[in-house]
């Protein structure tokens, strides 16, 4: 039987579900497979029903929604109108990422299996549910599913016996040619590519816009253990339009001191310039690279060296090697059985790919040019909660930024990139650019004048609060209810001149826990235990609306059982037993390492009913 062509759709939030999506792809033409990787939402999905053979792999963002660039395909294939027999020529399998320590642990794997099902589509295989809470992470279902998939697949379609399966250790051609040019362009392409300081549309991804720094002060005491910056931009010309509750996307670059060892260790000129091709018809450039390009370009805003690499780049690294000592390293902890000791060499202690090919120098002076795109993943924007509102501040954005850093056991501090990226950056030194573009959240707030709002922001989750609070002043809305915790009130009490403006004017009522001021620890739960008539009232009475924001480790009610028993405690002290429906809706509004607050959650009071009755289901909803 002619084999089919394989068609691998990945819906990734940061790129651990691109990653295996590749990983098939590469085993796929290791056993002569034609097959084609790409994102869903990049699909014409309507072709969905003249496809025979599809591997879905997909990750599940925040509580349960689909990532980004799949949100337009799952709109598609949950329409009611689609026939029930639309997929019955397409055999198919999911494989989903997840953590289970969440309530809805790869609800989006789950759901499309079976809405593919119930589109006449044949399963090729059970469902496959990652879970990066196990100790050898999500590859420890990954990898006994994927051999099961291609025993079931070469049984339907069996390898041409003159050509037999390509070997793992043989390298596969690399997806593009580096063509590097003898001397640098005259014009320089570069500063023209992409991000521009007047977009001719909205900001995106792939246009950016280039927001002059305005100023960068940090807003911590300097005892405080942590540096925490309010950062604020100069959107003037930029057709940037947002409103409380919305993020800002930041594009990053490396520092120049890991650019240089980079270059260092693979033997680069960083002023070299080249242009990039592909080996394959129909396979398009990385939009994000100007052409032609430098190295210095390519690894400084393109590259993430920083990164903790996955499994598949020392699979791809061991092909490379030349050196038998560092081969055999790399082929262990590629390997199944050497899990455990790549997590303890890489994950636990974060060690980045720059320090990977440090430990491996022999591999990495070896390293083919054309590879580097294969080996290496791009740097992903970091997604920040907006911090001000247009109202209060025309043709401004701020942003409240936690700049992460944090020791390992190796002697090098672990940073984030993009936070300290940006803590880097000095305005008053000459004029500073930051590529950024808007995105919608998932918080909205109600638009009617009476509602009343209460906002539980400790630490950095404050910030799409004042955004909401500064945005409701500015239409003369009363009725703001702020619970914020932090440690010391002189040392990360954030905007307090502001709040305390606000409460004297009648516009906010606050409340506030200073952990660290007295013996017994105070956290915005104790405070919601004490006022916990008040808050029922507002919910009950009034109809307000409940939000809850921050970083998971200061909300420590968030992911457990607390939280819906504070609730219950608040409703007992008032003589009523009332509870929680399905109606939560949440929005992560952070992506890993970008330092500002995620998870964030509002409650309508009109699903509040049968608490007690409900209990055991809401204890996944935080």
């Amino acid at each position: 039987m002619p084999s089919p062509g394989l068609l691998v759709l990945f819906g990734s939030q940061t790129g651990t579900a691109q990653d295996v999506a590749e990983r098939l792809g590469r085993d796929a033409r290791r056993r002569r497979l034609d097959c084609r990787v790409q994102a869903l939402d990049s699909y014409s999905v309507v072709n969905l029903i003249n496809e025979p053979l599809v591997v879905f792999v997909c990750a599940t963002a925040g509580q349960g929604e689909p990532p980004d660039n799949m949100k337009n395909f799952w709109r598609f294939i949950f329409r009611k109108n689609l026939p029930s027999t639309s997929l019955c020529q397409m055999d198919f399998a999911v494989l989903g990422l997840g953590d289970s320590s969440y309530a809805k642990f790869n609800f989006v794997a789950k759901k499309l299996y079976r809405r593919l099902l119930q589109l006449g589509g044949s399963a090729l295989l059970p469902l496959c549910l990652g879970d990066d809470q196990h100790e050898l992470g999500p590859d420890a279902a990954v990898d006994p599913w994927l051999h099961d998939l291609w025993e079931k697949v070469l049984w339907l379609y069996p390898v041409p016996p003159d050509l037999g399966v390509i070997p793992t250790g043989v390298p596969l051609p690399s997806t593009f040619t580096l063509h590097f040019l003898l001397e640098a362009p005259r014009t320089c392409s570069e500063e023209q590519h992409g991000a521009s300081t007047d977009p001719q549309g909205p900001p995106s991804e792939r246009q950016p816009f280039l927001a002059p720094m305005v100023t960068n002060q940090r807003v911590t005491g300097p005892s405080h253990f942590q540096d925490v910056r309010l950062i604020e931009f100069d959107i003037t010309g930029s057709r940037l339009s947002f409103a409380a509750g919305d993020v800002v996307l930041i594009q990053p670059e490396n520092r120049a001191s890991d650019l240089w060892r980079f270059c260092q260790a693979l033997g680069l000129d960083p002023d070299q310039y080249f242009t990039l091709q592909p080996r394959e018809p129909g396979v398009p450039c990385p939009a994000q690279l100007p052409q032609p390009c430098s190295v210095r370009h390519l690894v400084a805003h393109y590259l993430d060296i920083a990164s903790v690499p996955r499994r598949s780049f020392f699979e791809l690294l061991a092909c490379l090697s030349p050196h038998e000592l560092e081969r055999e390293k790399l082929l262990q902890l590629s390997s199944p059985q050497g899990q455990e000791e790549l997590y303890s060499y890489c994950n636990r202690p974060r060690r980045t790919i720059l320090e990977v090919l440090c430990d491996f120098p022999h591999t990495a002076g070896a390293i083919p040019a054309d590879y580097l795109l294969d080996l290496i993943p791009l740097i992903r924007p970091r997604a920040f909660s907006i911090a001000s509102s247009l109202l209060a501040h025309p043709l401004r954005l701020q942003i409240l930024v936690a700049v992460v850093q944090y020791q390992t056991r190796l002697k090098e501090p672990r940073r984030g990139l993009c936070s300290s990226w940006l803590a880097s950056l000095d305005p008053g030194q000459g004029p500073v650019y930051v590529p950024l573009w808007v995105r919608p959240g998932g918080l909205t707030f109600p638009e009617t004048p009476d509602t009343p709002v209460i906002m539980v922001g400790p630490g950095t989750g404050v910030a799409p609060f004042r955004a909401a609070i500064q945005e409701r002043v500015a239409r003369d809305q009363t009725g703001n209810f702020l619970f914020f915790g932090c440690r010391w009130r002189d040392q990360d009490f954030y905007w307090e001149a502001e709040w305390l403006q606000l409460e004297r004017k009648g516009y906010l009522m606050l409340f506030t826990a200073f952990s660290r001021e007295q013996e017994r620890k105070i956290y915005v739960q104790h405070r919601l235990r004490e006022l916990g008539p008040l808050v029922w009232d507002l919910l009950d009475r009034q109809g307000a609306y409940f939000y809850l924001a921050g970083l998971q480790r200061t909300l420590r009610f968030q992911r457990d059982r607390r939280f819906p028993v504070i609730l219950c405690h608040i409703c007992v002290s008032c003589h009523k037993v009332h509870g929680l429906g399905s109606g939560w809706r949440s929005a992560r509004t952070r992506a890993p390492g970008g330092g500002g607050p995620p998870p964030a959650q509002a409650l309508p009071a009109s699903i509040l009913e049968n608490l007690s009755n409900k209990l055991w289901a809401l204890r996944g909803c935080f």
